[in-house]
């Protein structure tokens, strides 16, 4: 497994569970699942260092 695939593993698992393929046209899916899983992580982060 490369690095590329690790962090485009939440993605790529969305697409599939929904039914569709994450390489092809519907790769915005998977682009919109992994901005928001690692927007939310790295929330999580700064507030974990802020406060």
């Amino acid at each position: 497994m490369t690095m590329s695939e690790i962090f485009l593993w939440p993605g790529t698992k969305a697409c599939e569970r929904l039914g569709v393929d994450p390489e092809g046209e519907a790769g915005l899916i998977r682009w919109m699942v992994n901005t928001l899983v690692y927007l939310v992580a790295s929330l999580i982060v700064v507030w974990i260092v802020v406060v």
